[in-house]
């Protein structure tokens, strides 16, 4: 059986990314997955990173029969403005790692990696391969960062890795520079579970249309742009807009709380998302325009697929654009509010239809499976 290390980006719990769906999925193997360390400083801005500071020193948890979870030891803060920095952190977190693959009789894993700090770690690690699956534009995140820095990590990264999967057509026109062994393989969705959100009608209900509800999924961070949810706010007055996801460390949403007709819903399980958004009559994906939401693959967006409802989207992600056909996609706030309006005026089941058709063809199966084909192919996706 295939043995992989995974050094994530995204806890294993509470809420399914990218990470766990893949690892979930891939077959005949034992994955010891890695959730991302805290740095020490991490308690300062978020008071829940305390409880992480000290999470390493348990046991890990089997979160499912073909894989075990452990929490890594914090690290030093600036290590993405530093280099000297990073090397420091990857030695010591290399070390917690070989304890642990000891433990699990691990010697020459697939080490599957997700962050460009992992650039420093490789030399530490005993792995017969590397994959690296980049899933956003690491350097235009916000915070103590020199994006020159992260990107001569992910750039020493892409060159050692023996597959390099990346999420968007930007991510892939720089990391094919690096190796020419790069396959973009967007994000997917649990077409089964949000499926049933999905409702029998092909035409909105006259009613919606004057108390419409107009759904967001997902966190609340920077790159949303947020003018184009007061706007729509003020557009429908007695409709509603829900905002299901938390708020990011940082983030200043108090705009959105003032308005009496934004709800929100806080963080849900994925388990209940499907009832949630059953209610929708409009499904929101809103970014504002950066080198951040150009290149990210929403999550969000495969799932408003599968309910089958209309999507209203800004222009970017440019990703969005394979889908003009059966979406309604803004270029600015006005043009936001209209292509809301003609979403709510939605008739026939053609772009329904269409909408849940990609949903089906973007499950997370279908991507794993083309990941696992595109490793045979290399020859890497071989017993040990």
């Amino acid at each position: 059986m295939r043995q992989i290390v995974c050094l994530s980006t995204s806890n294993f719990h509470p809420y399914p990314t990218r990470k766990q769906n893949v690892m979930r999925r891939l077959p005949d193997a034992r994955i010891l997955y890695f959730d991302p360390p805290v740095s020490y400083l991490a308690p300062l801005k978020d008071k829940a990173a305390k409880a992480r500071l000290f999470a390493y020193k348990q046991s890990g948890e089997q979160a499912e029969p073909h894989i075990t979870v452990y929490a890594l030891p914090p690290v030093l803060p600036f290590a993405n403005k530093f280099r000297c920095v990073n090397r420091l952190n990857q030695r010591r977190l290399a070390k917690y790692i070989r304890r642990r693959m000891a433990e699990q009789g691990f010697t020459q894993p697939l080490l599957w990696c997700y962050s460009p700090s992992s650039a420093d770690i490789l030399s530490r690690l005993p792995h017969r391969a590397l994959v690296y699956d980049c899933v956003d534009r690491h350097s235009a995140y916000a915070g103590i960062i020199d994006p020159a820095v992260v990107d001569g990590m992910e750039r020493d990264l892409a060159r050692a890795a023996d597959m390099v999967f990346c999420t968007a057509q930007g991510l892939y026109e720089t990391l094919i520079g690096y190796n020419p062994r790069t396959c973009m393989i967007a994000n997917g969705v649990n077409y089964e579970l949000f499926a049933q959100a999905a409702d029998d009608n092909d035409v909105i209900d006259s009613s919606a249309k004057q108390k419409p509800v107009f759904g967001f999924v997902g966190m609340l961070q920077d790159c949303i742009a947020y003018d184009y949810v007061l706007a729509l706010a003020d557009a429908y007055p007695a409709g509603e807009i829900r905002m299901i996801g938390r708020a990011l460390p940082g983030v200043d949403i108090s705009a959105l709380r003032q308005r009496t007709n934004i709800k929100l819903l806080g963080l849900m399980p994925q388990r209940d998302l499907p009832a949630q958004m059953r209610e929708f009559d409009v499904c929101l994906n809103i970014f504002a325009p950066g080198r951040l939401s150009r290149d990210v693959s929403p999550l969000k967006f495969y799932e408003y697929l599968a309910t089958g409802k209309p999507v209203v989207s800004t222009r970017e992600p440019l990703q969005v654009g394979d889908y003009a056909d059966m979406i309604y996609i803004a270029d600015d706030r006005e043009g936001f509010v209209r292509q809301c309006r003609a979403a709510l005026a939605e008739s026939g089941s053609e772009k329904k239809r269409l909408r849940i058709a990609a949903a089906k063809a973007a499950s997370w199966d279908n991507r794993v499976a083309e990941m696992v084909a595109k490793l045979a192919a290399e020859h890497i996706w071989e017993d040990i």
